[in-house]
């Protein structure tokens, strides 16, 4: 019985040990969602937050388990020994542990509050001028980026799934949900706040490197939560001035028979009552510049590891991929689920209505 017992603790222990260290893998500040590598200066004032109370929590830990094992060994009983000494009350040490664990929180409190305030209140714009102001909106499971449009700022940009920074500059998020509540997070630069139907919730991010980050939703959203991811692309003032303008204008023209075809195709299968391909904000993502986008859907990529270009052959497979079984991708999808296209016999697609839509869509730029 001794010996089984003693292996049924040699397994617990190691077992204990394993799940320590797998928890310390998933700390591995080169991970691209780490927030142990802090890019902004927001998530660098976050990290230091997080440190001090870890290593005040550290501390109080180590030393309350040293002073419980020092008690455990010093007053053990022994044989013979009689009642211990009563002992009631001790002002000295009441106060003691009244004034310790004070300061303790005043240590914790100060860099939270001032934390607070940090992220709550933007710095001015290093490159003169207002910041930039964005609009981002949850929905199932897309997150929708409106940027005003540098010709007309009466008139919006969207775009779905992909968010481009000037580097080194703030930038002020307005956030709102269309649907449920989500949670707007890029852990290498900041986060994580709440997207909540008709509440007015904003944060700041800024970049101080160029380069391309992860965001995700991070409040659970229904099925397709872990699905629910984005990219920020973060360039220079120059080319991000450059994309904007891009987006701005309207995608060019085609006369390729069978992108025209897919053009037909898009508006008979109804497409067009979710999607807009111009200005406009629907219940699916916008798609007036799809064929330039880093990444379809926020989870196939568009471009090599690392490579700012759409890679064409990439795009055209994954947009094939995408519609001909959405739900494959990103399961409970609104278009899988609601879509004339993927519920009514009618309106089915068949390979090549999907090539002609690919064809189509990819003239999109």
């Amino acid at each position: 019985m001794f010996i089984v017992n003693l292996r049924s603790r040699r397994i617990f222990s190691f077992a204990v040990i394993g799940a320590i260290f797998v928890l310390m893998l998933g700390c591995t500040p080169s991970h691209n969602q780490s927030t142990f590598d802090p890019l902004g200066p927001v998530a660098a004032n976050q990290l230091f937050i997080f440190n001090v109370i870890f290593w005040v929590a550290a501390v109080i830990f180590v030393a309350v388990e040293a002073a419980l094992i020092y008690m455990f060994v010093k007053f053990r009983r022994q044989p013979g020994d009689g009642d211990p000494i009563q002992v009631h009350g001790n002002p000295k040490m009441e106060i003691a542990w009244t004034i310790i664990p004070a300061l303790i929180l005043v240590i914790a409190a100060v860099p939270t509050i001032d934390g607070i305030f940090f992220a709550a209140n933007p710095p001015p714009n290093p490159a003169g001028g207002p910041a930039l102001e964005v609009d981002a909106i949850g929905r199932q499971w897309f997150f929708e980026f409106q940027y005003a449009d540098p010709n007309d700022a009466s008139k919006k940009i969207v775009i779905a799934n992909e968010l481009h920074m000037p580097v080194a500059e703030p930038v002020v998020f307005r956030l709102d949900s269309r649907d449920v509540i989500h949670s707007f997070w890029v852990p290498k630069l900041g986060g994580k706040v709440d997207m909540i139907p008709n509440n007015d919730n904003s944060l700041w991010l800024q970049a101080d490197e160029v380069g391309e980050f992860y965001g995700q939703c991070a409040e659970f959203c229904g099925v397709s939560h872990a699905n629910m991811r984005f990219k920020v692309i973060v360039e220079s003032r120059t080319d991000f001035d450059a994309w904007l303008q891009e987006q701005a204008a309207p995608a060019a023209e085609t006369v390729d028979p069978l992108a025209l075809a897919g053009k037909d195709q898009f508006r008979s299968a109804n497409c067009i009552f979710c999607h807009s391909t111009g200005r406009g904000s629907g219940i699916g993502p916008n798609l007036s510049h799809v064929a330039s986008r880093l990444n379809l859907v926020g989870l196939l990529p568009n471009a090599e590891e690392g490579s700012f270009v759409v890679n064409d052959a990439m795009l055209q497979e994954n947009l094939k991929r995408w519609l001909t079984d959405p739900d494959e991708i990103k399961p409970g999808n609104i278009m899988s689920r609601e879509a004339d296209a993927y519920n009514k016999p009618e309106f089915a697609l068949d390979e090549s209505d999907v090539d002609a839509l690919v064809a189509y869509l990819m003239t999109l730029k």
